[in-house]
């Protein structure tokens, strides 16, 4: 019997952070591209001690109680963890760790990346010349829509949401947002606060960042999408559910926005069959906003520190229920 604690990791993470976990516990990595089954993180998870999870997990009261009494730490390797049932861990007094913080600014990258993107219609005519339907220059090719002096409206004004609005104000945009859940503005911070069909009706480019919550889930719906100018660009750099993907279709088939840039679906990863694959006026990537070298590999620090921390009895780096303490 392994005197380590015995731990489960839900796929390979850089190796920084695995090597961390490998040599302080006896740990079962999952080895495969794809998440484990349902069945099979049930019966992988019996008898850990610690577990080490991906977003594309759920994590719920079944697959604690499949764990046992033993389980003592939940690490996800992510800053959102709306996979995760944090009341049921609460409940059943097992810290849940994230990784916050870390991913702000290659996210903020990506999401001006994707404004740029879309609005200068670059993956469009990347296609146009692969497709060798490039003929010559032309004065009405592939127009756009101009960044420098748009306004931007930015829905969820948290870390990533704060660092994007610091590098359009580069870009001279104006700069709305909307986020009820911000008590105190930072006055030092770019961006003037508004209503939510303010922020939609005035906004050039509305970019998204806001967890996935019960409140949040298809915001961007029929009616929010009316209510965005014909020329908008919208950009989803947070949880592919916050948009609800039949009413962008819709929206974006019948020209009422101007583009959208997608890096999160609703499901994911999207469908080859979808509808919105059809579309010319959207660009679509597999969830890499935060994949850059150096931010992937301090996320699987995090994730690692969290769980070795946990399975110490020691107080997670990044806890994302603090409360667990407060009721032990």
């Amino acid at each position: 019997m392994s005197i380590w604690p015995k731990v489960f990791v839900t796929r390979m993470i850089p190796e920084k952070g695995q090597s961390m976990v490998t040599d302080f516990c006896d740990a079962e990595v999952w080895p495969d591209e794809l998440p484990p089954s349902r069945a099979i993180l049930l019966e992988r998870v019996r008898g850990i001690e610690g577990l080490l999870c991906l977003l594309t997990d759920r994590i719920d009261g079944e697959v604690m109680d499949a764990a046992g009494p033993g389980l003592k730490v939940i690490s996800n390797h992510a800053v959102g963890v709306d996979n995760i049932d944090l009341p049921a861990a609460t409940r059943r007094g097992i810290p849940v760790g994230n990784t916050p913080g870390i991913l702000t600014n290659a996210t903020a990258d990506f999401a001006f990346a994707l404004i740029l993107a879309a609005a200068r219609r670059v993956v469009e005519g990347e296609r146009f010349v692969r497709d060798g339907r490039w003929k010559t220059w032309g004065p009405s090719l592939l127009l756009g829509t101009d960044v420098f002096g748009a306004t931007l409206g930015i829905i969820g004004y948290g870390r990533i949401g704060q660092a994007l609005a610091k590098r359009a104000s580069g870009f001279e945009m104006r700069i709305l947002y909307y986020d009820p859940s911000l008590e105190s503005p930072n006055p030092y911070l770019p961006g003037k606060p508004v209503g939510f069909e303010t922020l939609l009706g005035e906004a050039d480019f509305v970019s998204l960042h806001t967890p996935l919550t019960e409140e949040t889930h298809h915001l961007i719906d029929d009616y929010a999408l009316a209510l965005m100018k014909p020329s908008a660009v919208l950009i989803n750099t947070s949880r592919g559910p916050v948009v609800d993907p039949q009413a962008l279709y819709r929206a974006l088939k019948q020209r009422r926005i101007f583009a959208a840039a997608l890096d999160v679906t609703d499901p994911e990863p999207i469908s080859v069959d979808s509808p919105l694959l059809d579309l010319d006026n959207l660009t679509v990537v597999p969830h890499i906003a935060s994949a850059s070298r150096t931010t992937r590999e301090k996320m699987a620090t995090m994730a690692a520190e969290n769980l070795i921390a946990g399975l110490k009895g020691e107080r997670l780096p990044n806890c994302a229920n603090p409360e667990v303490y407060a009721s032990a």
